[in-house]
């Protein structure tokens, strides 16, 4: 059995860094596919859009569901397998919706679709910093997480694209047929496991690692940041597309596509924010990522395309820090348990795409964009204030 860890001039390394940078980009470009069809779905289906954006909340309840459950089973059963099974099953759901003339199996079979998902965020990085040498473990998980962004922008723009262009039937078996060439891809190329440990703690002693972390106020308070977040970006993300094919706009959806690609600013957040902590406290820079993330929401009520671009851009840059500087304080703030504090965190986040994207329809229903925008800007700022509010009532009552 190979003992040594792959370092970057191994050809191995660089079969892990393919093939998990194409795995990610399948799967973040499935996992966000559906927001820009949404309008096809109500549409097509004649439902209303809280029903339609089911398709989307429902995914990520089942990606949290995975994710506790894939975290506990791939420390015992290894990596390898889930990581494979999730790709190929995710890719055959893809053919099968297009399939689908009920609306209520769509959002079924996109939630299936979600625990599939969990397979690759769930095992893909501990994989990673198994097999990869810890001094090149930092870049290859850069160029992984990148493609997470990259995969989310790539499968809204060509989505909406294709769907205008062809059809959303169309763009999904698109992405099916990419999603089983990257299975494919990765059967025969992935190395072999070489360095997994299999756990031998019990289901009980893991459970109270989890637990473990809701005493600390400071990951909790994180938790909630993770929330707060995904509920502004994504809510704003879910209802752009039926705010600009309404007047005074009436774009197209492949029109509208090419405002994810606004995304590309958060490709670069998360570089800068890790630069930043250098020079910074995390919670300047935190603080800072939010700022600006409200000032883009803010912007965004400007009535050009030019100015909601430019709010589009900024929203995804103060985005993208915030959350990468959340993700490193939750790591650092873990005294053990380092594993199921992400985690935890990763649930927390991804329980606000589910929010951002059902809960606020009624805002969009009753006061459209501003509703969307006022609440979605508000909220951070709000959630800082009362952080920094509790913090410093925290410190007196110690310093007492």
């Amino acid at each position: 059995m190979t003992t040594q860890q792959y370092t970057i001039k191994d050809i191995a390394f660089w079969k892990i860094i393919v093939g998990l940078a194409l795995t990610s980009l399948f799967i973040f470009a499935t996992m966000y596919s559906i927001q820009p069809i949404l309008p096809m779905f109500t549409q097509d289906f004649q439902i209303k859009i809280s029903y339609a954006s089911l398709s989307m909340s429902l995914t990520t309840v089942g990606l949290i569901f995975g994710l506790i459950t894939i975290g506990f089973l791939s420390d015992r059963k290894g990596r390898l397998g889930f990581i494979h099974l999730s790709i190929i099953i995710t890719a055959l759901i893809l053919f099968i919706i297009p399939l689908m003339k009920s609306f209520s199996l769509i959002i079924f079979f996109r939630f299936i679709q979600g625990f599939a998902l969990s397979g690759v965020l769930g095992a893909a990085l501990a994989y990673m910093a198994e097999e990869i040498h810890p001094q090149h473990f930092g870049f290859a998980a850069t160029l992984y997480i990148s493609c997470n962004s990259l995969g989310g922008m790539l499968g809204r723009f060509l989505m909406g694209y294709l769907a205008e262009v062809h059809s959303w039937e169309f763009a999904l078996f698109l992405l099916g047929v990419f999603g089983v060439i990257t299975f494919l891809l990765v059967l025969f190329t992935l190395p072999k496991s070489n360095h997994f440990i299999q756990s031998t703690k019990n289901y009980r002693e893991d459970m109270k690692g989890f637990l473990f972390h809701l005493k600390n106020p400071l990951i909790l308070l994180m938790f909630g940041l993770g929330i707060i977040l995904q509920m502004s970006f994504t809510g704003m993300w879910t209802f752009l597309p039926f705010y600009l094919i309404e007047a005074p706009y009436h774009l197209s959806l492949q029109q509208i596509a090419y405002f994810y690609l606004a995304y590309s600013l958060g490709i670069v957040g998360a570089p800068i924010a890790g630069w930043l902590t250098g020079k910074f406290s995390l919670s300047s820079i935190r603080v800072v990522g939010i700022i600006i993330l409200s000032t883009g929401m803010f912007v965004t009520l400007g009535s050009s395309l030019i100015t909601i671009s430019i709010g589009l851009s900024l929203i995804c840059l103060g985005f993208f820090i915030s959350h990468a500087i959340a993700t490193t304080t939750v790591s650092q703030a873990a005294t053990h348990h380092k594993g199921s504090a992400t985690s935890l965190y990763l649930v927390a986040y991804y329980l606000g795409v589910s929010m951002g994207t059902t809960l606020l329809s009624p805002l969009w229903e009753h006061f459209n964009w501003t509703g969307i925008i006022l609440f979605g800007g508000t909220l951070p700022i709000l959630y800082v204030i009362i952080v920094k509010f509790t913090q410093n009532k925290l410190k007196n009552r110690n310093a007492v």
